[in-house]
């Protein structure tokens, strides 16, 4: 797909709505903040919103992340930057993007392919949206600040360049990043790595609980509402228990579900080599990566195992069979 002109296509614009997908992961930050940051340099005196709920606090080290809009109260803007996601991910925002007068769509994922903007920058397979974002600003309003923003974008897609979606590409934009001086290495640590005791503990319980299937190439653990009190968690509490859960000896593909509601599930699908995750959450309404995907069910815990386990067996037999 063609790059887009950004300064191009928001210079006649007064106002300005950058926003994601519900549940902003780290790519959805930082590809959001990264844009903020950028537009709010080369398009000053425009006013430029961003609206997504409301981030977790490893990553208050983004500049200017306070300034977030978490209401989603801003007018009808002339321009909508839809960021890693396509529309009906998009929340409460979807009504600001439905009222733009343009909308811009930039997203990596494949179950977008062709884009939902007006405008669209789309390239599925590449390893997050914040290294499209990366490619399409005018390096000469590059900053520390952005730089933070982006590489916190390409570790949380890239799971700290481990995933296959990292290319050499991935790697150069990282050490390019690097170079403006913000200290990498405790951005890992803080945004990535760093559990509360909290934290640690749902951890430890979903580990404790989790149920092994097809001889141990599958895995799968929960956590209800029940729980959740009890701990005075939020869901941001549950973040790395699935890839937790995937790198098991053995394990194929992993299965990490939270209650949201009476017999409603958030899942949270990873795999290692042969499934294709991202067609099992597609099936279900969801969408994602081939390695690392996610959609929302209703049922009891069994009805959402045996529905989902059933197609990840499927495909295990096909690569059996080739």
């Amino acid at each position: 797909m063609e790059k887009i002109n950004l300064i191009e296509e928001c210079k006649d614009a007064e106002s300005i709505v950058i926003s994601g997908h519900i549940r902003p992961d780290g790519d959805c930050i930082g590809s959001c903040m990264a844009m903020y940051l950028y537009l709010n340099k080369a398009l000053a005196g425009k006013e430029i919103t961003v609206c997504l709920e409301k981030p977790a606090e490893i990553f208050h080290c983004i500049k200017d992340i306070e300034r977030i809009d978490s209401s989603f109260g801003a007018a009808a803007p002339d321009v909508f930057i839809a960021l890693d996601c396509e529309t009906s991910r998009l929340g409460d925002a979807e009504a600001l993007f439905d009222s733009a007068k343009k909308r811009i769509n930039i997203d990596h994922h494949v179950s977008n392919e062709l884009g939902c903007g007006d405008v669209n920058y789309v390239v599925p397979g590449i390893s997050s949206t914040a290294e499209l974002v990366y490619e399409l600003i005018d390096k000469s309003y590059m900053d520390e600040e952005i730089a933070r923003a982006i590489y916190i974008g390409i570790i949380h897609d890239t799971g700290i360049f481990k995933y296959s979606n990292t290319s050499p590409k991935t790697l150069r934009i990282a050490a390019e990043l690097i170079e403006y001086g913000f200290d990498f290495p405790a951005i890992i640590d803080e945004t990535f790595y760093e559990k509360t005791y909290v934290q640690n503990q749902l951890l430890g319980r979903a580990l404790l609980e989790s149920i092994v299937f097809m001889d141990g190439r599958g895995i799968v653990s929960a956590i209800n509402q029940k729980t959740l009190a009890f701990y005075n968690a939020t869901p941001n509490d549950l973040d790395g228990i699935v890839n937790q859960l995937r790198i098991i000896k053995g394990v194929e593909c992993a299965i990490f579900m939270y209650e949201t509601g009476n017999q409603e599930y958030k899942v949270s699908l990873r795999s290692c080599k042969y499934v294709d995750v991202s067609k099992v959450a597609a099936y279900f309404g969801g969408g994602g990566h081939v390695r690392a995907a996610g959609c929302n069910m209703n049922g009891n815990f069994y009805d959402v195992i045996n529905n989902i386990s059933a197609l990840i067996e499927r495909q295990m037999k096909e690569q059996e069979a080739l």
